[in-house]
């Protein structure tokens, strides 16, 4: 037996670290994933919302009805207008763990930020960080590099209105190629707007301003002509409730806790999913079946909490039980609230009621003409799933419980849980020999996929490999059992590869829209060629990276152009899946009709896609005849 290499274990082998180091050390315990900009909870979002969650808090508090934000190459300026950092305690508030107003509840009794950690993390984890307070006539600056203070300014007079000014420049070498994708941005901002209506909100001078809250919300979120009713909104001390039934299949729900967006929903969501049946069987007085009643609604919901529990620092599950110490419990509260809002509400508005009724009984007839195969295919399901050759799957998944003394990491890899959904043996080979088991899993596809446009769901039961990507991911009864936050298509990116993408979209987006909605769905962006010499190996993406590549490197270096992701070695592959992995996010814009979309670019052809096709190819090739004369 090999002998093991025994450590000492004295004084010496005991390290402390300050608080900048411990952030640095592991910033996942303290913003989640990390990631590029590609996705929408990546590390870079995360900080940008920590320094604006403290001027929301501010206005929340009755201080400064407007956020002045602007994001210059990788400088990211936030400016609010409440009363400003007390000028003696600037370099404390944002450099000292556990120092700030919100461990006093009457000053900010619902407050997201309670840790005192936030604004902390950001300065540890930004490459510069000033803090410039405005207070009665005077301001105060100080300056920081990865969370060390390298100069503080004296107080001087100022003429500025009363505020925080905090700017900061994230740490590429811990955000590697980061980037914001504008989608995104926008979500995030106009959800701020939407959970506080009346604030004004300024990014690189575009305004965002809610007068409505989440009935703007859902508005923005729906299509008037895809929804069965008007949006119900009912508004309550410390809570606010938007909702309707639309023509997708799924349930869509937006949740927050004190202007947090909780993306993993939590107790809230689960006790308003709850009162929400008893609501409806109460007002109907029959008992209806619960997928029935909340098949196909879109929801926002939005809570008040005295010093909210979350399940981990990134705070997007609510782990509370109670309002606040002593209050009510979260299902009472909401439950009490829906139970006599809604009830009112229907009573008040026959049409509506009536209209939520159709809808209903549609989804229990769908339920009762699909019982039969859905039975079969859920049993065929259950026997291929125990020697499943399509999934490998992986140690964490992103809706299972995190519990223990190691749940912040364990919560971290359960965000970076992936599936790569791919065509064939071939390229599933590769990305299995080089993918992260504990994080990654990986679908294989027999080749093309159905098309299912105006298809009805019966056809995610009848065909066997939907139906098993059904049960891979776990969405049959809902998304709250969702295994993997990224759902990535694995494709070539020829011809083929480009018609399998499109093939599961329409997928998704026909059974599954939420999914691509909450930002869940990516295509993986991987090397059209090689190109190296003996010192140097360059990865391009496309025919201009290729011949940049080939300038650089010079005296004709070997070319490779990857027909195929099966072409990739599996340690080639390793580095395109991994830290450098290029993820392209599928977005739906606000004002996308999804049923007329798929009717364009998966019904039945027609003149105007035939121009859209010939347009669109002429550009591109203009595109390379204009690479290659130059």
């Amino acid at each position: 037996m090999a002998e093991i290499e025994k450590n000492d274990y004295n004084e010496e082998s005991i390290r402390s670290l300050d608080w900048k180091e411990h952030i640095r050390l592991r910033p996942g315990m303290y913003i989640g994933k990390l990631g590029d900009g590609s996705s929408p909870d990546d590390g870079i979002y995360v900080l940008m919302k920590e320094v604006i969650d403290n001027c929301i808090d501010e206005h929340t508090m009755g201080y400064g009805k407007h956020v002045d934000v602007n994001i210059k190459d990788k400088t990211i300026t936030v400016r609010d207008y409440g009363r400003g950092i007390p000028l003696g305690k600037v370099v404390d508030v944002v450099s000292k763990i556990n120092t700030g107003a919100k461990y006093d509840s009457k000053a900010f009794q619902k407050s997201v930020g309670l840790n005192g950690v936030g604004t902390k993390a950001v300065n540890a984890l930004s490459n510069y960080f000033k803090v410039t307070a405005f207070r009665d006539g005077k301001e105060k600056t100080a300056e920081f590099e990865r969370g060390v203070l390298t100069q503080e300014h004296k107080e001087t007079k100022t003429t500025e209105e009363n505020g925080t000014l905090v700017t900061f420049v994230p740490d590429d070498k811990i955000f590697k190629n980061f980037h914001f994708v504008q989608e995104y941005l926008d979500n995030q901002f106009w959800n701020y707007c939407y959970l506080n209506a009346g604030l004004v909100m300024n990014l690189n001078n575009k305004r965002y301003v809610s007068k409505n809250g989440l009935l703007d919300l859902l508005q923005r979120k729906t299509n008037e002509d895809e929804i069965r009713y008007p949006i119900i909104h009912l508004k309550g001390e410390d809570i606010e409730v938007a909702l309707t039934h639309e023509n997708d299949y799924g349930e869509e729900y937006y949740s927050f806790v004190n202007g947090q967006f909780t993306t993993q929903g939590g107790t809230h969501l689960a006790a308003f999913r709850e009162a929400l049946i008893k609501t409806i069987r109460e007002f109907y007085k029959k008992d209806y079946d619960a997928t029935d009643i909340r098949g196909s609604v879109c929801a926002a919901l939005s809570v008040r909490v005295q010093e909210p529990v979350f399940e981990s620092q990134t705070k997007t599950k609510l782990g509370s039980q109670t309002v606040y110490e002593g209050g009510p419990s979260m299902r009472n509260f909401i439950g009490d609230f829906l139970g006599k809002e809604l009830n009112n509400f229907l009573h008040k508005n026959p049409e509506t009621a009536e209209a939520l009724k159709k809808r209903i009984e549609q989804n229990e007839r769908e339920r009762k003409d699909m019982a039969g195969i859905k039975k079969l295919a859920n049993e065929r399901a259950k026997k291929a799933n125990l020697h499943n050759k399509k999934l490998r799957d992986c140690k964490f998944h992103y809706n299972d419980e995190a519990s223990g003394k190691d749940k912040d990491k364990i919560a971290e890899k359960q965000k970076e849980s992936t599936i790569f959904i791919t065509e064939g043996d071939s390229a599933s080979g590769s990305i299995t020999k080089a993918r992260n088991v504990d994080t990654q899993a990986v679908f294989s596809l027999r080749g093309k996929p159905l098309n299912c446009y105006g298809l009805t769901k019966k056809v995610v039961y009848e065909n066997e490999e939907f139906n098993l990507l059904q049960h891979a991911l776990n969405i049959e009864e809902g998304y709250e059992g969702l295994r993997y936050n990224n759902i990535v298509f694995a494709t070539d990116a020829d011809v083929d590869g480009m018609h399998i993408r499109l093939l599961l979209m329409t997928f998704f987006l026909q059974f599954f829209p939420d999914l691509v909605k909450n930002g869940h769905v990516y295509i993986l962006e991987t090397p059209l060629f090689r190109v190296r010499n003996k010192q140097e190996t360059i990865y391009c993406y496309n025919e201009t990276e290729k011949q940049e590549a080939t300038r650089k490197l010079g005296n004709k270096p070997e070319t490779t152009r990857f027909k195929g992701l099966g072409e990739i070695s599996p340690n080639e592959f390793a580095r395109f899946i991994s830290d450098d992995m290029k993820l392209q996010p599928v977005m739906l814009l606000p004002e996308t009709h999804i049923q007329h979309l798929l009717e364009y670019y998966m019904g039945k052809n027609t003149p105007s896609r035939q121009d859209f096709i010939i347009d669109n190819l002429k550009v591109e090739m203009d595109l390379v005849e204009e690479t290659i004369q130059k």
